[in-house]
């Protein structure tokens, strides 16, 4: 039996991932515009004293780089989901990407604020809301692809990829709104949250599972 089309207006995801590729390609380059090379006429002592006083720098572009790399790979994995796309799906997938390349703003104003006291918190705030604003952009698409088999690739289990929300999206939800909370107390422990959020990240959460077709044995030849 043949899927059934929630929507008409369906094209093929490639103009879409290589758009996506891009923009997030853009946005991973310009975190390292951040890191600044100490100015020799104002060194006070040693250039490694100066450069490890960059730490909230390196902490911030080392962060911010992870994630927007799992965003990248995640990204992909949720497209190999999907066999076609439609106009809804497009523009939630640019909500995902203004999150995205908002990150590198986020990034310089918490490397500069980390250590600046109630600045700090202000900063930390900022940033973790805009990694909130990212997962609500990404849990958004995600459902919705998730609910609309007629999206999805030939061979993908529907009901798996539903059973996938939560591990997905609804966890990411939840920790993202935590590090909100962390931020109004400290702004490094919030940066070594999201540092962590990544690494829970860098493992597969989608499962696909067997498609009923593909589940299902063949008849014995007659």
């Amino acid at each position: 039996m043949d899927r059934p089309t929630y929507n008409d207006q369906v094209s093929d995801t490639k103009r879409t991932e290589a758009f996506s590729d891009g923009v997030l390609a853009i946005a991973i380059t310009l975190l390292v515009l951040d890191l600044s090379v100490p100015a020799r006429n104002e060194l006070r002592g040693s250039l490694a004293h100066a450069l490890a006083r960059e730490w909230p720098a390196y902490g911030s572009y080392v962060t911010s780089f992870l994630i927007i790399g799992i965003i990248w790979v995640n990204h992909h994995t949720v497209f190999q989901l999907i066999g076609r796309i439609d106009r809804i799906a497009l523009f939630l997938n640019l909500l995902l990407l203004m999150t995205v390349v908002t990150i590198p703003y986020t990034t310089h104003l918490l490397a500069t604020y980390l250590t600046a006291g109630s600045g700090a918190r202000t900063a930390a705030i900022v940033y973790s809301a805009v990694m909130l604003a990212m997962s609500c952009a990404f849990a958004g698409l995600y459902a919705y692809i998730a609910h609309r088999p007629a999206l999805l690739a030939e061979g993908v289990d529907p009901v798996a990829v539903r059973a996938s929300i939560v591990r997905f999206s609804a966890v990411g939800l939840a920790l993202y709104v935590a590090t909100v909370v962390v931020a109004i107390f400290s702004a490094p422990l919030c940066l070594l949250a999201h540092f962590a959020i990544a690494l829970y990240y860098c493992f597969s959460q989608i499962r696909t599972g067997p498609s009923i077709a593909d589940a299902t044995p063949n008849p014995p030849d007659l």
